[in-house]
């Protein structure tokens, strides 16, 4: 017993350290298992969380792209053969072509001034079925791309909420009414707009036209600069963006009206479900529309139709001949490919090359990238 107290208290110190350091060492061994522990479960939530973003983006994506489809396979087709149907029954040219020929191998069936009044009457509608195909298909085109985005920013920001909506994408593909009713509104142009917007384009028509005599020589480069004349006499008739309410209704209410009115012949408003929610998707397009950028791709988009519209034309009159030609081609002689033109830039989406330029151009494109990221339009 002696012994180990002497052995204790000679070597006491060093015992201590020994623990001390043993001890320290156990401690920071649960120290780093604990750190370790935690780091591992962290790891687990950060990869948990990430593999439900990706899921979240697949099923935006998979909205998203389901919206588009709907839009690009159905919305844009049905708009578009809609305004081709009323245009071409409002601004028929075939009563004045047919008395025309009639009167062309029969001198005393139409008096020289009644063939003048005739050829005048189809020089107006012609310039005026061409315009207003040219501006409606454009609108329509730019329009439902709009739709498309906000409604695709909207299952973002439902998405990012937590919204119960944007929790059951994963159950079904189909549109909400909201979305349905709202993407129907593509249709108002050739339902409801179509007739003013008409009465308006030949308005402008015959107030370029007038001082333009039949057998006038146009260059093409003057014929592009009338049909871009047109369109701008047109888009600044009343109020600054008046043209926006061919495009689209004052309000949801309204338009439910409208629409309940057509499909049933009495006013029922009581089927709509969703009304706040069509307002508002409704106003946001009329801010989009309102804005100074969307003016800038309306006008980009309108030129580049109009110049390719113009070289096609070109093209029927020897190409590339005519419009460096300082004698150019009788107007009396252009009106037929003039109004012809009008038909071919409604064409159905999938194959209309018009509709493809514009979707190809660069500030279009950009246009509705910040669109869909909620930039500031203003």
């Amino acid at each position: 017993m002696a012994y180990l107290s002497s052995l204790w208290a000679r070597h006491k110190r060093k015992l201590l350290v020994s623990l001390g350091v043993v001890g320290g060492g156990y401690a920071l061994y649960k120290l780093y298992h604990a750190h370790r522990s935690r780091v591992l479960e962290l790891e687990k939530q950060s990869e948990k969380a990430q593999e439900f973003d990706e899921l979240i983006k697949a099923q935006l994506q998979a909205h998203f792209e389901n919206i588009q489809r709907v839009s690009d396979t159905a919305t844009l087709p049905y708009a578009m053969n809609q305004l081709r149907f009323r245009i071409s029954e409002d601004l028929d040219l075939s009563h004045l072509t047919d008395k025309l020929i009639q009167g062309k191998g029969q001198s005393s069936s139409l008096t020289p001034k009644e063939k003048l009044e005739l050829w005048e009457k189809l020089k107006i509608l012609s310039f005026t079925r061409t315009a207003s195909s040219l501006w409606s298909m454009t609108m329509i085109c730019l329009y439902v791309r709009v739709q498309v985005n906000i409604l695709g920013r909207h299952l973002y920001l439902e998405i990012a909420r937590g919204s119960e909506s944007s929790q059951s994408l994963d159950e079904s593909d189909s549109l909400s009414s909201g979305q349905q009713d709202f993407l129907t509104t593509a249709d108002y142009l050739s339902a409801y707009g179509i007739s003013r917007l008409l009465l308006n384009m030949q308005n402008a028509a015959m107030e370029v036209l007038k001082e333009k005599q039949l057998r006038e020589p146009l260059t093409m480069d003057q014929l592009r600069d009338t049909i871009t004349q047109i369109l701008d006499v047109f888009m600044s008739v009343g109020e600054p963006n008046n043209w926006i309410n061919y495009l689209i209704p004052e309000n949801a209410v309204s338009y439910k009206q409208l629409t309940a009115m057509s499909s049933s012949g009495f006013d029922n408003t009581s089927m709509v479900v969703d009304m706040s929610k069509l307002e508002q998707l409704m106003s946001e397009t009329c801010a989009v529309l309102s804005s100074p950028d969307f003016k800038q791709i309306v006008e980009m988009s309108l030129k580049s139709v109009v110049d390719v519209l113009v070289e096609d034309i070109s093209i029927q009159f020897g190409g590339g001949a005519i419009p460096s030609s300082s004698s150019g081609v009788p107007l009396a002689k252009l009106l037929p490919s003039v109004a012809k033109m009008g038909l071919r830039l409604l064409e159905e989406p999938a194959s209309n090359k018009f509709i493809h330029i514009i979707r190809s151009l660069p500030e279009v494109q950009l246009f509705y990238a910040l669109l869909y990221a909620n930039m500031p339009l203003d």
